[in-house]
């Protein structure tokens, strides 16, 4: 009998197998049609970004830096903002080390975004109920958003970031992705950069910080505008801090060195930015608008010292005055400092007009050339004597600064004491015409009135000239006669040797040798420089021109609106200025250089004959010489000796006009006689009246009558 076996009836599939089957499936079509979503997404998002910028043409701050590549002075952009290019080797390693700790530990190796850290500012914004609590950016990413320029916050606009965060990291090297952070990271305001802000927050470049300014910087680009320590100093003070705790907590300063951070003050308010050069800075920016650097030939030290020492004179002076300064290598041309105002922003005193520039009376800061043209065309020596005595060159009589002529004098002492005729006398004799050309060799351009010629004028003030000018015409002199062009870094160079020489060696020598016996004023030291110093008619400009063995200096005193300043001279407001300015020089002093071979050092006895005594070709142009008189005292004044007191103060006697030798008397008796000097002095008994008399050598005598006390 056979017994037949039950097949077992075919399970039928569970029910959640398959619903769980077919959800993994879905699931599956879900993640695949949202991967090709998303590739769609970022192939779009790609088209719209924009371009990878190039440091290189990036848009910057324009700057103007000086010879070692200093900044002077950088302008904003077109959209008004202060952004100044900077690399990483421009900025204090401890920076870089903080930044890359605390915003980005990853950055020298990820590809642009860091999964882990995405995800979780995933979990705390889901966990947070969609409030924000960390970004989850790395660097490449912030660069990206600043590029852009388009907030994140939300998925789309932080889908885009991560997009291009990877084609940065494609067409980028890390030290350039860094670069781009480091010159576009925002800091507040219209600031962008670090190196902005190192200057706008702490006056300094960013090469060097402290470990509090480091942090502080490493703060402000997460929240600029809250963060501001200008604006809101608790907040400033505690993003600083919760830097400074947060690299203590993972290793990157020790506590120590956090602690003594905090102790360090925030700023409370930005800082100006460098403006110095200011009216060369501006020039050179027209002259190039496309640039991004412009290098000037100037020292940023002696610049800075410079406008601070023309500033703190022009105050002491008046409020409406102002002071120029200019200063070039002898030798090169190249242009040290150029100081046009006593501040730019000065509106009293017109601190907008470059003072460098503008032409100008020069005063007597032409006799030197004068001088130097008569030393070279045979007709003078320093020690030759010239007669200092009223002289009329048809309608033009020259009179001297204070009024007293001093008889026969050296070409020496004529020079050094800026007497008028003597200078006048001379120029006659070589030719205003030959003055202007060696102007003109000199890199000068003096200006004449339209279809005049030259005349004697010229070599009193009759002429415009600018500071510029005058500084060239003196680098001529302290460079033995060869012209010096001078260049600020604008244009092309100057071609060398195609000028003819201003002076030749042996006279400009003279000139150099006799400006270096021109007494000092009360805080200069005699014979350190050769220097001329120079007034304008009616107290308007008062200048000082001098050279050592390297360097040569031009100072400009009055107000640029030309009108007069009483009491202003040359002696008493450019040369102190000067001679301060030659201080501030450092290790450029330098001696004046030695005689050149052909040199004749001789008193006026040993001298040749021709060269005892200047005579002008037309010497009946000199012949008439007035009559002396007593210039001081004068006829019936009381002269207060304190002789009631019982002392016995001497009185001074001086005399003008005349030919000397001079005999004085007091009551008829003699009391003095000297060879070439035009005052005497006499020791009275006591007081009361007295008469005193002086004849000079051709036996014609003045009188007067005074009552001592």
């Amino acid at each position: 009998m056979m017994v037949l076996e039950e097949k077992p009836e075919p399970q039928q599939p569970r029910p959640w197998v398959a619903r769980l089957t077919l959800l993994g499936f879905s699931v599956f079509v879900l993640v695949l049609a949202g991967v090709i979503q998303l590739s769609s997404w970022m192939t779009t998002i790609a088209q719209t970004l924009p371009p990878t910028p190039d440091l290189a043409t990036l848009p910057v701050s324009a700057e103007v830096v000086d010879r070692d590549g200093l900044l002077l002075r950088p302008f904003t952009t077109d959209g008004g903002r202060w952004r100044l290019p900077t690399t990483r080797a421009a900025v204090d390693k401890r920076f870089i080390d903080m930044l890359l700790a605390y915003e980005d530990r990853g950055f020298m190796s990820h590809e642009g975004i860091a999964w882990n850290s995405m995800a979780r500012a995933a979990g705390q914004f889901l966990l947070a109920g969609g409030r924000v609590v960390s970004g989850g950016s790395t660097l490449t990413m912030q660069v990206a958003r600043l590029i852009e320029g388009q907030p994140t916050r939300n998925a789309y606009g932080k889908l885009k970031q991560m997009v291009h965060a990877g084609r940065l990291e494609t067409e980028l090297s890390k030290d350039e992705i860094l670069d781009l952070y480091l010159t576009l990271a925002p800091y507040g305001g219209n600031i962008e950069g670090i190196r902005a802000a190192s200057l706008a927050y702490f006056g300094k470049e960013p090469t060097r910080l402290t470990t509090a300014e480091a942090a502080l910087l490493v703060a402000l680009p997460q929240s600029p505008e809250a963060r501001r320590p200008d604006r809101d100093h608790a907040a400033a003070l505690a993003s600083r801090n919760m830097v400074l705790d947060r690299l203590v907590a993972i290793g990157t300063i020790a506590e120590e060195e956090a602690r003594a951070a905090k102790l360090e003050p925030i700023p409370t308010a930005r800082r100006p930015f460098p403006m110095m050069a200011a009216h060369m800075a501006e020039a050179a920016v027209r002259a190039e608008p496309e640039a991004r650097t412009i290098g000037l030939t100037l020292d940023k030290r002696l610049q800075e010292a410079l406008e601070r020492l023309a500033s703190a004179r022009a105050r002491l002076i008046d409020p409406k005055v102002s002071v120029a300064i200019l200063a070039a290598d002898i030798r090169t041309g190249e242009v040290l400092s150029s100081v046009g105002s006593a501040g730019l922003l000065a509106t009293e005193s017109s601190g907008f007009v470059d003072m460098t520039t503008a032409i100008r009376s020069p005063g007597s800061t032409l006799k030197p050339l004068i001088y130097g043209l008569a030393f070279e065309l045979g007709l003078a020596h320093p020690e030759s004597l010239i007669e200092d005595r009223p002289t009329a060159f048809g309608g033009y009589v020259p009179v001297n600064f204070d009024g007293f002529n001093r008889g026969t004098v050296t070409i020496h002492d004529a020079l050094t004491e800026s007497l008028n005729i003597p200078a006048v006398v001379v120029l006659d004799a070589v030719g205003p015409a030959r003055l202007v050309s060696r102007l003109r060799r000199a890199y000068a351009d003096p200006r004449l009135p339209v279809d005049t010629a030259p005349s004697l004028a010229v070599g009193l003030g009759g002429v415009g000239i600018t500071l510029r000018d005058l500084v060239s015409v003196y680098a001529a002199i302290g460079n033995g006669g060869k012209p010096v062009h001078l260049y600020d870094g604008l244009g092309p160079l100057p071609e060398p040797g195609l000028t003819a020489p201003v002076l030749d060696p042996v006279a400009a020598w003279y000139v150099a040798d006799i400006l270096a016996d021109v007494p000092p004023p009360l805080n200069g030291s005699p014979g350190r420089i050769a220097y001329k110093t120079g007034t304008s008619y009616g107290y308007r400009d008062g200048w000082a021109i001098g050279f050592d063995g390297k360097t040569v200096i031009g100072v400009w005193v009055g107000r640029p609106d030309g009108a007069p300043v009483p009491g202003l001279s040359g002696i008493t407001g450019a040369a102190p200025i000067l001679f301060e300015a030659f201080d501030r020089l450092g290790s450029r002093k330098a001696a004046l250089p030695k005689a050149p071979p052909g040199v004749l050092f001789a008193s006026n006895t040993e001298l040749p004959a021709p060269l005892k005594r200047f005579r002008h070709p037309d010497e009946d142009l000199v012949a008439r010489v007035s009559s002396p008189e007593i210039a001081f005292p004068g006829d019936g004044v009381d002269v207060d000796l304190g002789l009631g007191a019982g002392s016995q103060s001497p009185l001074v006697v001086k005399i003008r006009n005349g030919v000397p030798p001079f005999t004085f008397f007091a009551n008829g008796a003699p009391f003095g006689r000297s060879q070439f000097a035009r005052q005497d002095t006499w020791t009275p008994d006591g007081p009361g009246y007295v008469t005193l008399s002086v004849v000079d050598a051709e036996g014609r005598g003045d009188s007067v009558t005074v009552f001592l006390n």
